[in-house]
C-alpha cells in the first residue's frame, strides 16, 4: 500500500479522539456509529478519506479501541473491508476474530458490529472501505444472471497473501492510486466506479460467502416461471405459516419439481430458503427497532423461539439477544 494513502484528502488530524470518531461518521455517511471501547486516549489521530454515493474509503491513524456498529436498519446497508497498512489490529465481528495487518483483511457484512483494538495499544494505520450492498448485488447479478435471493454474507477473514487475496489487494492499491492521482481523467466518477466494480467482482470470486456455490457454473438464464411464482408467494406471505405444499400450489407444480428447481437454481431447499429469508428480515428488524426479540420473531411467523434462536445462531454466529444488545 502507499506510505500515506489519500494524501490529498485530509479530513482531520487531532489530539482529540472524538474528532476521529466524528470524522468517520461523516465519511461513511452516517451508516455507522463509532464509539470507544475504553477511555478516550490522546495521541495522534488522523483520518483521510474520499466518499461517493455507493462507496467510501478512509485511512485511519490511531491507537484507539473502537466499536463500529451499523445504523442503517431496514436499508440493505453496507459492507466494510478493513486492511492494515502498518501495525496490527485485533478484530472481532459476530463472534469471529482475526488479527488484521498487511496480509489479513476483515470483511463485515450489512448489520454487523465490529470491535477493533490495536495490539498492545500502539498506533496503527489501516484502511476502511465501505461498499454499498446494492453494488454487491449488482455485480453478483452480472456474474450469475440473477440477483442474490438473500444478502451475500462474506466470511470474515480475508487472506491477502494467497493468490486470490493478492488480486483484491492489488485492486485496492489501484483504487487508492487513482484517488490520489492529480490527473483529471482519474477523477471522473464513472472511471472510479469502474475500478470499484472490478474490486467488488474480485471479492465475490476470491472470498468465500453464502452464495459462493452459485458462482461456480457462471452466468445462467433467469428463473423459470414456476420458481418466480414460488419466490413471489414466499415474499408475500413471509409473516405467515408457509408449507411446502402451499408453495407448490402457488408455483403450479409438484413438490418434487419445486424442490429440484430450488436446489438447482438456488442451492437449497424451499423451506431452507424460507427460513433464511425470514431470519434475514428478523435481523434487520432487531437492529432497526427497540421491540423485544420475541415480538419481532412472532411478527415474522416464528412459532418456536428456542428453535429460532438456534437457527439464528447458526446463520449469524450470534444469538438474537446479542444482536439486540448492540442497538
Amino acid at each position: 500500500m502507499p506510505t500515506t494513502p489519500l494524501r490529498n484528502h485530509l479530513i482531520t488530524r487531532s489530539q482529540n479522539p472524538a474528532d476521529l470518531l466524528n470524522g468517520a461518521t461523516r465519511l461513511f455517511g452516517g451508516s455507522i456509529a463509532a464509539s470507544p471501547l475504553a477511555e478516550l486516549r490522546g495521541g495522534d489521530h488522523e483520518l483521510r478519506g474520499v466518499a461517493a454515493h455507493d462507496f467510501a474509503v478512509g485511512y485511519f491513524v490511531s491507537p484507539l479501541d473502537v466499536r463500529v456498529a451499523s445504523t442503517e436498519g431496514r436499508v440493505r446497508g453496507s459492507y466494510f473491508v478493513n486492511i492494515g497498512v502498518s501495525g496490527a489490529i485485533s478484530a472481532s465481528c459476530g463472534g469471529l476474530r482475526a488479527t488484521l495487518d498487511e496480509v489479513t483483511a476483515g470483511i463485515a457484512n450489512p448489520g454487523d458490529t465490529q470491535e477493533l483494538r490495536p495490539l498492545r495499544g500502539r498506533t496503527t494505520r489501516f484502511l476502511g472501505l465501505r461498499i454499498d450492498a446494492a453494488l454487491v448485488d449488482q455485480e453478483f447479478a452480472a456474474l450469475t444472471g440473477r440477483p442474490p435471493v438473500a444478502t451475500v454474507r462474506f466470511d470474515f477473514r480475508l487472506d491477502l497473501a494467497r493468490p486470490k487475496g493478492r488480486a483484491v489487494r492489488l485492486l485496492v492499491r489501484s483504487l487508492l492510486e487513482q484517488l490520489d492521482s492529480e490527473d483529471p481523467l482519474f477523477q471522473h466518477p464513472e472511471l472510479r466506479r469502474s475500478q470499484l466494480r472490478c474490486l467488488v467482482t474480485a471479492l465475490l470470486l476470491a472470498q468465500p460467502h453464502s452464495h459462493t456455490g452459485e458462482l461456480c457454473d457462471g452466468p445462467r438464464p433467469g428463473h423459470p416461471r414456476p420458481l418466480r411464482a414460488a419466490l413471489a408467494f414466499i415474499e408475500a406471505n413471509l409473516t405467515e405459516h408457509i408449507s411446502l405444499g402451499a408453495i407448490a400450489v402457488a408455483a403450479g407444480c409438484g413438490t418434487r419439481t419445486l424442490s429440484s428447481a430450488f436446489r438447482d437454481r438456488l442451492g437449497l431447499s424451499p423451506m431452507s430458503y424460507v427460513r433464511n429469508l425470514r431470519l434475514d428480515r428478523i435481523r434487520e428488524d432487531i437492529l432497526a427497532s427497540s421491540d423485544p426479540v420475541g415480538t419481532i420473531a412472532y411478527r415474522w411467523g416464528v412459532s418456536h423461539l428456542g428453535r429460532f434462536a438456534a437457527q439464528y445462531r447458526d446463520r449469524f454466529a450470534e444469538l438474537p439477544s446479542e444482536t439486540a444488545a448492540r442497538r
